[in-house]
This record gives C-alpha cells, sequence and structure tokens, in this order.
C-alpha cells in the first residue's frame, strides 16, 4: 500500500473522531503510542505485537497529518535522493547529534 492510500484509509476510519479530539488531543494519543512502541522495542520478546505497535504509531502519525492538513507522501519526499544534509545514500553526515 502506498502511503496516500494508507493516509486516505486512516482518514476514512478516523478522521471524524480525531477532527473532535483536536490536533493536540490527538497528538497526545500519538505520543501514548509512541510509549507503547518504546515499551515493546525494550522487550522484542512478541514480534507480532511489535509490528502491532508500529501499525498503530503509523496510523497516529497519519491522522496528524491529516488533521495538519499535511500530505506524508509528499513530505516523504524529502528523502527521495537520500539524506537531505549530505545527499547521500547512506548517509556519511557525522553521527554526532549536536550537528543535526
Amino acid at each position: 500500500m502506498k502511503i496516500s492510500e494508507f493516509q486516505k484509509l486512516i482518514e476514512e476510519i478516523y478522521f471524524t473522531k480525531d477532527s473532535k479530539r483536536g490536533l493536540m488531543g490527538t497528538f497526545a494519543w500519538f505520543v501514548e503510542e509512541v510509549g507503547e512502541l518504546s515499551r515493546e522495542l525494550r522487550s522484542c520478546e512478541n514480534e507480532q505485537r511489535l509490528k502491532e505497535e508500529f501499525a498503530d504509531v503509523l496510523a497516529w502519525l497519519s491522522t496528524l497529518a491529516s488533521l495538519a492538513n499535511i500530505d506524508l507522501e509528499e513530505s516523504a519526499e524529502k528523502y527521495a535522493k537520500g539524506c537531505p544534509k549530505c545527499n547521500k545514500i547512506p548517509c556519511i553526515c557525522n553521527e554526532d547529534r549536536e550537528n543535526k
């Protein structure tokens, strides 16, 4: 499934509910899902559960983008030619976080 197809599907399923919650309320749910993914990544005991948490985070990110009127597929173009800083695949940037 393309990113745009996924975003449209999530809109069809959840946009009405998410719109009522608003951008910041929906962002709070997104952060909670990231926390759940974090817990699963730390344990790495259940691959199916890990897949489900990745899917949840992707769905909440998608709904946030929709609420903000952002096309995720268009946004992903930032990386179409490689690293946005060094323009290389793979990235050859310094890994020092202070430089990013």
